[in-house]
């Protein structure tokens, strides 16, 4: 193969008047046995200029990624091209020498091809990749272990999420290739270069994905685990470097010096939480948590405590390192070894740290007046939560409060003496409230603070709904929602509540207070009985402004509590009903259109399509509206249906179902021909969810159904298509369904297709059936047709027999109908 021309080729590709005669080019060499060790080579010039090789490496991932396996194909069919088992050899012997020597731009992408060759080829075909990693990590010279590491890390990776009895060829690789990453982490341990940190890390991950979902014991003896525990504590425990303060705040986090700590505290917590716990462990690990928990506790609790003291000392501390540190004391507060350790020091864990943590910072402050949507975004974003010092700082507080009964009231005594105290420093207060909140649910179970609770609301949080500052506003919405559930003893107090709420999303001129306030008003109307009728009188204008807020935010929790308005409030909505779903319409058309932020920007819109519907099923018994709210929402299913949003499916058949429930029109019957050609290319696998619309097009009205013989056929060709083709009983007991309810619904009127039908069914009838669903499902189409049209069927009865029989269907059909009986007796369904 010609190196040089396909460096020209590759230099083409990133031209762009020569991309597309380029692309059509490698497509063509691609299939030539040689070409991808021949890429490879290429990608591993040292002279040629980067761009180039980067066009080729990623090139020759795409190739990996889908063209390394094994083709798989039905006999008779041409065979789908793979890369030639000559190539993948010479490649499978050149690949770990490539990613330690590559240059860092090239090495990310060459791991990805490890990582998918390890996947298919490893253990069977390549297990010298053992070996070869092997031989570099004993090499003295440190600058090639970045490589052989990345390309263990791809090995244990592979394994990481695998059932403990398919990890044994992980295991028996990692005999060897463990001890080796220990010994490198002891060399490279007093180094404290970023290439020595760099290269730390990495043996860390390894370590981590090794033992993340199952601990390898037969692997790590007492004394071996011992070894690694003390290099991560003292991973967790050193200093970083005085430079990385020159950096600006915001970057710190992704320095390799906080980033090695992370993984150190990571590892800390998993195994803890996992195999740590006597209390929680599963029986395999019982005797390896009471060792654990008495061995390393203590040592642990020091390395957190002081990461705790210099955060309290206002020295700096990444957030990870934070959360992951408060996540391993919240899962200590539960063990009494642990415990006895940290019960003197909890209160000033809960002063001098979650205090401070959960006020109001200046980081918020900066992205509220910047963007009030990001705000909003990020405060409501469960990813977000996940890695957040604030919501481990809320976890470890409930988890103290509730497993340790006496820091509920030590912590209360603190909090009152703050908000007591004169001219009191707002955003401590707002860390008071978003304590108190947070242990909302402990409180109401104590009858000393839940009879309190009502008097503490009135007094403490009515007034902050007049506060100058928003984020104040904002606290006082949620803190409101947290204790929705209080028993109000005064009229007064649940009406001020509700009229601060109401007030908060009608007028309030900062967008994260409507938020909250919108979420308080969703959940007063879930739990408090007069809530509702207090509400009423606004509810067209709280509507017309939560709209404007959703459509703003994009929030997916606000379309959740739409949907609790619509269902509570539907006469008085109606008169708005149109307006609402056109809103809600364009607001949906808004979200699938933008282009950042896709999985987020999904959940916002199924969220609208779902409060689309529940408005639709409010409002059926209303003709003149639906006939108004009818094309809006068939503009919405258009969309999905024409642009192939397959992950809106569902939803928009859904829409479908519930328009078509009492009436269906011209515009409904041309969605239908739509869902049929959604079928036909990719709506396969969503018949199940058609099947309620399919239902609806069939009985409710049959004349129209029949009006267009088309309509007929394709639903015959939809059930042919499930019954012939290689799908789930399951969808073949709704084809049958389909087929039944056809049958009964138009007998007399498709005697052109019962024969057919009849046919498909019998033919089904003789393949193998594994539930007795699918064969009661088939045998009620034939008693159907037995029923409604008993000559066809005889006929296509009498002219089929018994494969390699003489015996004919009818003999056939009435000893399986005899012998099924139990199937149709005391089934309502049937």
């Amino acid at each position: 193969m010609d190196s040089r021309k396909i460096i020209d080729i590759l230099r083409g590709t990133i031209d762009p008047n020569l991309r597309q005669q380029a692309e059509e080019e490698l497509t063509q060499m691609k299939k030539i046995i040689g070409f991808t060790p021949a890429l490879l080579q290429v990608v591993m010039m040292g002279e040629l200029d980067m761009p180039v090789r980067q066009a080729g490496v990623i090139y020759l991932k795409n190739m990996v990624a889908q063209y390394w396996k094994d083709a798989e194909y039905e006999g008779g069919e041409p065979i789908p091209f793979h890369i030639h088992e000559q190539d993948r050899a010479m490649i499978r012997d050149a690949i770990v020498d490539a990613v330690v020597h590559a240059p860092d731009l090239v090495r990310v992408q060459l791991a990805v091809c490890t990582y998918q060759m390890v996947k298919h080829d490893f253990p069977g075909r390549w297990t010298t990749i053992v070996d070869k990693i092997s031989i570099y990590l004993q090499n003295p010279d440190t600058m090639l272990w970045n490589g052989s590491l990345l390309c263990l890390y791809q090995l244990v990776k592979n394994f990481e999420y695998k059932k403990k009895e398919d990890r044994g060829p992980l295991h028996e690789a990692m005999r060897m290739l463990l001890p080796m990453c220990y010994e490198r982490m002891v060399h490279l341990l007093p180094d404290p270069s970023e290439h020595s940190t760099l290269l730390q890390k990495l043996v860390l991950k390894i370590f981590y994905a090794l033992t993340q979902y199952h601990l390898p014991l037969e692997l790590l003896s007492r004394e071996h685990f011992t070894e690694w525990m003390e290099v991560i504590r003292q991973v967790a425990d050193r200093p970083v470097p005085d430079q990385t303060l020159q950096v600006d705040e915001e970057e710190r986090p992704d320095l390799p010096w906080w980033k090695i700590k992370k993984w150190a505290l990571h590892i800390l917590a998993r195994l803890f939480e996992r195999y740590g716990c006597p209390s929680t462990v599963s029986k395999e690990y019982k005797q390896f948590a009471m060792w654990f928990i008495k061995t390393f506790t203590q040592g642990i609790l020091q390395v957190l405590m002081k990461i705790l003291d210099l955060y309290r000392n206002k020295i700096y501390i990444s957030p990870r390192v934070l959360q992951q540190t408060l996540h391993y004391l919240e899962q200590g507060v539960g063990q009494s070894i642990a415990w006895k350790l940290l019960k003197p020091h909890m209160l000033s864990v809960v002063q001098d740290v979650l205090f401070p943590l959960m006020c109001y910072s200046d980081s918020d402050q900066e992205l509220w007046n910047s963007d009030p949507y990001e705000y909003v975004r990020v405060k409501f974003d469960i990813y977000e939560d996940l890695v957040s010092p604030v919501t481990a700082a809320q976890a470890l507080l409930i988890s103290t409060v509730r497993k340790r009964k006496e820091m509920l009231e030590k912590t209360m005594i603190f909090l009152m003496q703050v908000l007591t105290t004169p001219n009191v420093d707002p955003r401590h207060k707002d860390g008071v409230m978003h304590m108190i909140g947070t242990m909302g649910s402990v409180l109401l179970k104590k009858k000393i603070y839940k009879d309190q609770m009502e008097t503490m609301i009135a007094q403490y949080v009515f007034p902050e709904f007049q506060s100058p500052f928003g984020f104040m506003r904002a606290r006082a919405c949620w803190i409101l929602q947290n204790f929705d559930e209080i028993k109000f003893k005064s009229e007064q107090n649940i009406m001020a509540a509700m009229n601060c709420i109401q007030n908060s999303l009608l007028n309030d001129h900062d967008l994260p207070v409507k938020v909250e306030a919108a979420m308080a008003l969703s959940a007063f109307l879930a739990s408090q009985n007069k809530a509702e009728k207090i509400v009423e009188p606004n509810i067209r204008p709280i509507v017309q402004e939560l709209l404007k807020v959703i459509k703003e935010t994009e929030n997916d929790d606000l379309t959740n509590v739409m949907c609790k308005i619509v269902t509570t409030y539907t006469d008085q909505l109606t008169p708005i009903a149109v307006e609402m779903c056109t809103q809600l319409a364009a607001t949906f058309q808004q979200v699938v259109d933008a282009e950042d932020g896709a999985d987020e920007k999904a959940i916002t819109a199924m969220g609208l399509l779902s409060t689309i519907e529940t408005l639709i099923n409010c409002m059926e018994e209303n003709p003149k509206i639906m006939e108004q709210i009818e094309p809006i929402t068939l503009q919405v299913v258009g969309l999905i249906l024409t642009k192939n949003v397959m992950e809106f499916y569902e939803e928009a058949l859904a829409l479908i179902y519930s328009l078509t429930s009492t009436r269906i029109s011209p515009d409904l019957w041309k969605c239908f021909e739509m869902m049929y050609q959604m079928f036909r290319n990719d709506g396969f696998d969503y018949f199940t969810e058609m099947m309620p619309a399919l239902h609806n097009y069939v009985t409710v009205d049959p004349d129209a159904f029949l009006s267009n013989e088309a309509h007929l056929l394709a639903v015959c060709e939809m059930c042919k298509t499930i019954l012939t083709q290689d799908c789930s009983e399951d969808d073949e007991c709704h084809a049958a369904k389909l087929l039944e309810v056809v049958v009964l619904q138009c007998q007399g009127r498709i005697n052109q297709c019962l024969g057919s039908i009849i046919q498909l069914v019998v033919e089904r009838l003789l393949r193998e059936v594994k539930t007795t669903e699918l064969r009661t499902m088939l045998l009620q189409v034939v008693i159907a047709t037995l029923y409604t049209a008993p000559d066809p069927l005889l006929q296509v009865l009498e002219s089929t027999t018994l494969p390699n029989t003489t015996t004919t269907l009818t003999s056939h059909f009435i000893k399986q109908w005899i012998h099924d009986t139990d199937c149709f007796l005391g089934s309502p369904r049937e």
